[in-house]
């Protein structure tokens, strides 16, 4: 049995993501960074020397003037990551797209695409998207209601995993000889007839070296649970402390035995943003800064609304109780703000109160000198908290500081590689390769005969 070895993944924000507002002041950074291939390129490169499995680019399609400074003007990710494929040989690239507005042709077309690009590096990481404006730029009047929408996920995921296996692996016999290019009994139609989609099929596109691209996803309530169960091979966690994040992984893994998977059939990453200076005390401080500087009650205020779908607090009595939102809610982030409801209600809150006790500094659990980083980021995944880290480094200058500081302690202990252990994501996730179904049920009819 292959030894389980660290995961690490580089989530990148440009000019400030969520809980970087600020970022975009930085001089460090440059203000077009969230538009310009160049600097995505040049952070890609900066986490494949350091052997980090993937760059994980997120997305969403509905912003306000309100939104943080990389939402309001950023690169669709398959374009990106595209890009990124032509330099770089082994990092993994991973791009999101929603099931509830794409339809899966078109997503099995472009992740399939990116895959064959990048010499089968490619992952989707699927969202359900819990912005409800984003409706209004598909021409619908209303987001769909969460189980709706994970309903379609599932389903959509199937659809376009049928579609990868449209052709057989030997399709392409290229006999020149016999004048014969392909082989028509290896290519296969889909016929998809279900609850939210009718896809005939096949793909124009055959299948890369890691055979699909590989399915992550996120999702903490009881529904993204099931899904992650039934369909995702990466998660991207939260991880707010040890403990709820050993009771998630716990979870969530053993959950797979009920649909006929294993334990190592899914990587769980768990999100962190690492804050390293050369004592604790001094990287607690530069955390402390760095979260007042982002957040101003303001920008709380207005980015309190995103787990509401997008609603606008601006407008109400900042002393009166919290409103009663649970219809936003079911059509938004619905375990964080039926969180947010409850806490509110039990508590008598005002909305000013809500904001503020959700939105408080909370350490983040990576925060020291990069002994004490790696001492933690060891425990966790030693603990099984976690089999890798989606890591938020803020610049280029934090990257080469984790890199060079912190990955050199785990790989002397043995937690994370000092090479790539294959060309593929799935193979340097060690994660099984999908065999293609149509070839199985061939083989299959052929031993019965």
């Amino acid at each position: 049995m292959t030894e389980r070895k660290l995961k690490l993944a580089l989530s990148v924000y440009g000019v400030g993501g969520p809980g970087q507002h600020s970022l975009w002041k930085d001089p460090r950074i440059p203000k077009d960074a969230s538009i310009d291939i160049r600097w995505y390129i040049a952070r890609a490169q900066q986490a494949e020397a350091a052997k980090f499995d993937a760059l994980f680019i997120v997305d969403s399609q509905f912003i306000n003037a309100t939104y943080p400074a990389h939402y309001l003007n950023r690169l669709e990710p398959l374009t990106l990551l595209s890009a990124v494929a032509t330099h770089t040989t082994h990092l993994g690239l991973v791009g999101t797209a929603s099931s509830t507005y794409n339809s899966p042709f078109n997503l099995a077309r472009r992740f399939g695409s990116l895959d064959l690009i990048s010499g089968g590096r490619a992952g989707w990481n699927v969202v359900t998207s819990f912005d409800t404006g984003t409706s209004r730029n598909y021409g619908l009047e209303e987001h769909l209601d969460y189980a709706t929408r994970y309903g379609r996920a599932l389903e959509a995921v199937e659809v376009v995993r049928g579609l990868w296996d449209s052709y057989e692996d030997d399709a392409f016999v290229a006999d020149l000889e016999r004048g014969v290019f392909l082989d028509p009994e290896k290519l296969h139609a889909l016929n998809h007839r279900g609850e939210h989609f009718r896809v005939d099929g096949p793909l124009n596109l055959s299948r890369s070296k890691q055979g699909q691209p590989v399915i992550f996803q996120a999702g903490v309530s009881e529904e993204g649970r099931n899904l992650a169960a039934q369909v995702a091979e990466g998660i991207y966690a939260p991880g707010e402390d040890f403990e709820s994040a050993v009771e998630y992984y716990s979870d969530v893994k053993g959950r797979l035995a009920s649909v006929g998977r294993e334990w190592d059939d899914l990587v769980i990453l768990v999100g962190a943003t690492p804050v390293i200076a050369s004592t604790d005390a001094e990287a607690h401080r530069l955390a402390r800064e760095i979260h007042e500087a982002d957040n101003d009650f303001d920008r709380k205020l207005a980015a309190f609304g995103r787990a509401f779908g997008a609603y606008d607090f601006s407008s109400l009595d900042l002393d009166a109780p919290f409103p009663d939102l649970t219809a936003q809610a079911e059509r938004g982030g619905r375990t964080r703000a039926a969180r947010i409801i409850e806490r509110a209600r039990e508590g008598g809150l005002s909305l000013r109160e809500t904001v503020e006790e959700f939105t408080q500094y909370t350490p983040s659990p990576f925060i020291g000198t990069p002994t004490t980083v790696a001492d933690t980021i060891e425990r966790w995944f030693r603990g099984r908290a976690a089999d890798g880290l989606n890591l938020r480094l803020r610049t280029p200058d934090d990257i080469d500081r984790f890199a060079g500081e912190v990955v050199p302690i785990l790989q002397e202990r043995g937690v994370f590689r000092t090479e790539y252990e294959a060309e593929t994501l799935r193979g340097n996730l060690g994660l099984k390769l999908p065999e293609n179904r149509h070839t199985v049920e061939r083989e299959l009819a052929g031993a019965v005969a």
